[in-house]
């Protein structure tokens, strides 16, 4: 096997090329010169009990951080009745994102004779948000649709989730799929032709943490179990603090526990999603990362003849969004009910929606009555478009 070396972002990556047996591109990619990981902190080797009313003091005494983390828990999680003033706001927010499908007619007329290639998140986009991070599932209707999608553009599932199970979810080999938010890239496992657009990645950017990542997610469990309704996802390149079934007077609290817990691991970070927490290695890689490094797979790195869609709900697709107005390329569309601030061109109001969007630019582009996936999926689209 003939091995080429190419240059992406300051990771080691080789890259395969097509006279492999099996068409795998594979990559090694090493964080070492920029981090090692750290000796197990002896703290965490026991469970420090503390009592509510303490820990509630001590937040009092200096907890500006944590406090800060409330308050964006808080904005991040919009639950009252919007007053007239957002009302307004939200009407001027939709003028500055408009509704993808009320202008796909200007998305299609764009991305005439380009490569479309689809990035999707997964959940709150091609399924409901749900109280049991565990029971997310997409309907029977939007996988036949993904299914669809794939068949004309690559199509690229790009979660927070681990890669493992986010592929249980979606059940579709097809794709391209990349977890943990683009730390764990595998191509499609189906046979498929070596050429452009049709190549399978397998890509892991933070394997050296594995260690650091399950210790602290053993830190965690013991730190929150006395939270009612929090939960830890073990993500493998990353964990997941849901607190969507915590009351909210006990935000504080939990925040202080993964705040413990961070304090122990300098080379972990926190980000924040839909009412979750999110831990992961602090190196150079999110999202958008693996959007450009997807394309670069997929030959279209330096392409003018591609057109990126990215179909996102959460604040880390925000990373993703920022790449393609950078890129000047395709456009970025964040499903929302509320207006929020966002580097996507164009929005959605709900995962239903996503789901007429993406058979619609098929549609468009390869109209066909005899082919159409049905007639009232098409009438459906045709109301917008």
């Amino acid at each position: 096997m003939r091995l080429k070396r190419k240059k992406m972002t300051k990771q080691n990556v080789v890259v395969s090329d097509c006279s492999s047996r099996s068409g795998m591109v594979t990559v090694a990619a090493s964080t070492s010169a920029l981090f090692s990981p750290p000796e197990a902190l002896a703290a965490l080797g026991g469970h420090i009990a503390m009592s509510e009313k303490k820990l509630l003091k001590r937040l009092e005494a200096g907890g500006g951080r944590v406090n800060a983390w409330v308050d964006s828990m808080r904005d991040s999680s919009p639950s009252r009745i919007k007053s007239t003033t957002e009302k307004e706001e939200q009407s001027s927010w939709i003028l500055r994102h408009p509704s993808a499908l009320r202008k796909f007619r200007q998305i299609i007329s764009a991305s005439k004779g380009k490569q479309i290639v689809m990035f999707l998140d997964y959940d709150g986009t091609l399924s409901p948000i749900v109280e049991d991070p565990d029971r997310a599932f997409m309907s029977r209707e939007m996988r036949e649709v993904v299914r669809d999608v794939a068949r004309y553009f690559p199509t690229a599932i790009v979660s927070g989730r681990c890669r493992d199970k986010v592929y249980k979810f979606v059940r579709l080999a097809e794709l391209y799929y990349a977890g943990s938010h683009g730390m764990d890239i595998k191509g499609p496992s189906k046979s498929r032709k070596c050429n452009k657009g049709n190549r399978a990645v397998i890509f892991q950017a933070a394997t050296e943490f594995l260690p650091m990542i399950h210790e602290a997610h053993k830190a965690l469990l013991e730190k929150i179990n006395s939270i009612p309704g929090a939960k830890v996802e073990n993500n493998k390149f990353c964990l997941s603090v849901h607190f969507r079934c915590v009351d909210e007077k006990r935000w504080a609290v939990l925040a202080e526990q993964v705040r413990l817990v961070l304090s122990a691991y300098p080379k972990l970070k926190l980000t924040q999603g839909r009412k979750v927490l999110e831990i992961r290695p602090i190196i150079k890689w999110d999202k958008g990362k693996a959007l450009e490094f997807l394309l670069e797979s997929l030959g279209y790195a330096s392409s003018s003849d591609v057109f990126p869609v990215y179909i996102g709900d959460d604040q880390t697709d925000e990373d993703a969004f920022k790449v393609l107005r950078n890129r000047g390329q395709g456009f970025g569309i964040l499903v929302s009910r509320v207006a929020k601030d966002t580097s996507a061109t164009y929005s959605l109001q709900e995962p239903s929606e996503a789901g007429l969007f993406n058979p619609s630019i098929h549609l468009c582009l390869n109209y066909d009555k005899t082919k159409c996936y049905n007639s009232n999926l098409y009438y459906m689209i045709s109301q917008y478009i």
